[in-house]
């Protein structure tokens, strides 16, 4: 079977880069306690058949803890006709997909694209390699191959009920040709994907088997940790290293760029705490007096400037909105937040001058693969990259620097397996935040309190001129604007305005900026969804009816928003001092909607419970949206509570749990959820919900306490 995405070496190694800022049939991890499976078959790229009839499936994209590992396994299972119950999966490297003319097709596992954007040659994967089983069976027995069918790993011949396993017929299979056209199930007919099956992870997680990047061992492994600059755009002025060179297990202390010191030990702790006593003076540089107030001013300028980038124009709403007799206008901020995954950025990297191999927990192997030969300066094909599980990602596992670390600090120790693990503080301090932005939104309103113009201004930094400049239209930033275009399958607005106006005015700190759980789609939403309301109560019309209004012509959209409503009880009084609110958008391809409900007693705000609804088009798993949805609750409720991380002095502040707080089990609502899918598109899960979050329950806490609460995050203002 050969499902490919033409792409030439040169282009591959660019465009992965851009995201920096023989074969084997073990795919196993090398000296990381795992063997390759013996005498296991390929059928095809996807599926690997054992003579115990066990079931490998290769899962190009990686798991960080969403689902996807388990999701795109259903899909091929569902295909190939196995038995469920012997499925089991394993990473094809990078290295191997290159060498195979990109065979299992993009690694990169962000944006929920994991099973929108590879759910058709996946399954392709499966129903050829079916095919071709049946094929070899059909063969074996001389009779024609449509006569036989496979159900449950088992091959049968209608006329005779002769029968023969997948293991059996597993090495005759991979000599078959395989069929050019199989036509795909129609989702109606799954009976393993679409179904809630346990996740195939789970069970590893609970009694310790899984090998996360943090826990990988070698032969002869060195650890190590980095110190960078603090202050964004700073450099090493001067470090002694002879303070620390003689104290317990210190192997050596390097410089590994400009800005970036590591110290090499026995132990990681021996590092760790040898980089904590290394004297060392910091170059501040350019930004030493840049902080959030100045970042501010600066964002504040762009909300009147004219040098704004146009993205949605409708009608004419500068012309309305002069001449309305009834305008309403808000000004909304949203800060910097950290990726803050519990697993620190690390990778483990062994360089000799012949081949580079780097051990990493990443959400794209082929950009770490490009980032590893860059930092070792050897060819891509004298390196590998084997993906390791993700203790979190959220983004931040996409950008490369952590592994150009560590093969930076391999080189200076060639032949040595070295595993660098940044600290806590180093990991706070060295992110690629989500961007800050301010938003102004002017609406009008005639006699019967309709919306007849929106003018929304963003203004704030772009995530693509940073990280991927090649991603840019004209100078302008598409993705800013997630969630509200008129149109596209990504994420377009749910209201029809007659008059629309949606700009950006880009303005750049010095702040390193990062694509963070959901991106832009979470800014848009408290935006927009918040300022509807505002527009709601102005016009005197109950929220709900108010967007009723302007969503004729969204069906999906509209669809969802009913779900939550009727779920939450909307048109029925809440418990007394209990208040509700609502939001909906769509974003990474799905439509989603939330309704809180909550209370504020003395100042205190408590959320009492939030109903979701999700139309993802396809559901493969729905016990996982359902899980999806409920964590995506904890990390948007996360940034609207505690969120927030500030800047002072050039450098941020936040540096560690205590200052960058998240959720508690207590503080946690009750989470109902709906799935409503109507079919006919593939949307992703993984994010979309965490954008309705805030809002829904910034809405509800107006309804609670009168208060309009237009900047984040909630720990910054009294309720009482």
């Amino acid at each position: 079977m050969s499902i490919t995405t033409p792409v030439s070496r040169r282009s591959f190694l660019i465009g992965s880069a851009s995201a920096i800022g023989g074969l084997s049939l073990g795919f196993h991890v090398p000296f990381a306690g795992a063997a390759p499976a013996k005498t296991a078959q390929e059928v095809n790229a996807w599926v690997v058949v054992q003579p115990d009839d066990t079931v490998v499936i290769r899962i190009a994209r990686s798991e960080m803890g969403q689902g996807t590992l388990t999701g795109l396994a259903q899909l091929v299972a569902e295909e190939l006709e196995c038995d469920w119950s012997k499925v089991t999966t394993e990473y094809p490297t990078p290295g191997q997909n290159l060498a195979r003319n990109r065979v299992w097709g993009n690694f990169s596992t962000g944006g929920s694209r994991g099973i929108r954007e590879s759910h058709e040659y996946v399954r392709q994967g499966g129903a050829v390699a079916r095919e071709m089983l049946i094929s070899a069976a059909a063969a074996q027995w001389k009779v024609p191959a449509n006569e036989c069918f496979a159900a449950n790993s088992v091959i049968t011949h209608r006329p005779s009920n002769r029968k023969v396993t997948f293991g059996k017929v597993a090495t005759a299979a991979a000599s078959v040709t395989p069929p050019k056209d199989v036509a795909l199930k129609d989702p109606k007919q799954w009976k393993i994907a679409g179904k809630p099956l346990a996740r195939l992870d789970t069970v590893d997680k609970l009694t310790g088997k899984q090998i996360y990047g943090t826990d990988l061992q070698l032969p002869g492994m060195l650890n190590a940790t980095v110190r960078a600059c603090p202050h964004f755009g700073g450099k090493v002025k001067s470090f002694d290293a002879a303070a620390i060179t003689s104290r317990k297990g210190v192997r050596k202390v390097l410089q590994i760029d400009d800005a970036t010191l590591a110290v090499v030990a026995d132990t990681w702790w021996q590092a760790k705490t040898a980089m904590d006593a290394l004297p060392v003076v910091w170059d501040e540089g350019p930004n030493k007096d840049m902080s959030s107030e100045s970042i501010a001013e600066m964002l504040k300028g762009g909300l009147e400037a004219q040098d704004a980038f146009v993205q949605t124009t409708v009608g004419d709403a500068p012309g309305t909105l002069a001449k309305a007799k009834k305008t309403i206008s808000a000004v909304y901020a949203y800060p910097y937040q950290n990726h803050a995954t519990m697993e620190p950025m690390n990778a483990t990297a062994r360089y000799t001058p012949e081949k580079c191999e780097v051990w990493v927990p990443t959400q794209n192997g082929e950009a770490s693969l490009a980032a590893a030969a860059e930092a070792a300066g050897l060819p891509v094909e004298k390196c590998e990259v084997y993906k390791l599980h993700l203790g979190g990602g959220f983004g931040r596992r996409g950008m490369q620097d952590y592994v150009r670390q560590a093969v930076l600090i391999a080189k200076q120790m060639p032949g040595t397996p070295i595993k660098m693990i940044w600290t806590r503080e180093e990991d706070m301090l060295h992110g690629m935040y989500h961007p800050t932005t301010q938003c102004k939104l002017t609406g009008a309103l005639d006699d019967e309190g309709n919306l007849t113009a929106l003018h929304m201004r963003i203004s704030g930094q772009s995530i693509l001129a940073a990280v991927r400049p090649q991603g840019m239209q004209g100078g302008k930033d598409p993705v800013v604007f997630q969630g509200l275009n008129l149109t596209g399958d990504e994420g377009h607005l749910g209201y029809t305005v007659p008059n629309l106006l949606i700009d950006h005015a880009m303005r750049n700190p010095a702040v390193p900026p990062g694509f963070w759980r959901g991106v832009n789609l979470n800014q848009n939403a408290v935006y927009m969804e918040c300022f509807i309301d505002e527009l709601a109560h102005a016009a005197g019309v109950d929220p709900l009816q108010f967007r009723r209004k302007l969503m004729k012509n969204h069906p999906k959209h509209l669809a969802v928003l009913e779900a939550v409503a009727k779920g939450i009880g909307w048109e029925t009084p809440a418990e007394k001092g209990r208040h509700r609110g609502l939001a909906q958008i769509m974003g990474f391809g799905s439509y989603v909607a939330a309704a809180a409900e909550v209370s504020v007693t003395d100042g205190q705000l408590k959320i009492h419970r939030i109903v979701a609804a999700t139309d993802a088009g396809h559901i493969v798993n729905p016990a996982q949206v359902e899980r999806q949805v409920e964590g995506s609750f904890v990390y948007g409720l996360s940034a609207a509570l505690f969120g927030e991380c500030t800047v002072q002095g050039g450098r941020m502040v936040e540096d560690n749990f205590h200052t960058y707080q998240v959720m508690k089990m207590a503080e946690m609502p009750a989470v109902e959820t709906h799935i409503v899918p109507s079919g006919g598109f593939w949307g992703g899960v993984g994010e979309p919900t965490i954008a309705v979050a805030a809002p829904a329950v910034l809405n509800a806490l107006f309804a609670a306490t009168g208060k309009r609460i237009r900047t984040l995050p909630l720990k910054k203002h009294s309720l009482a």
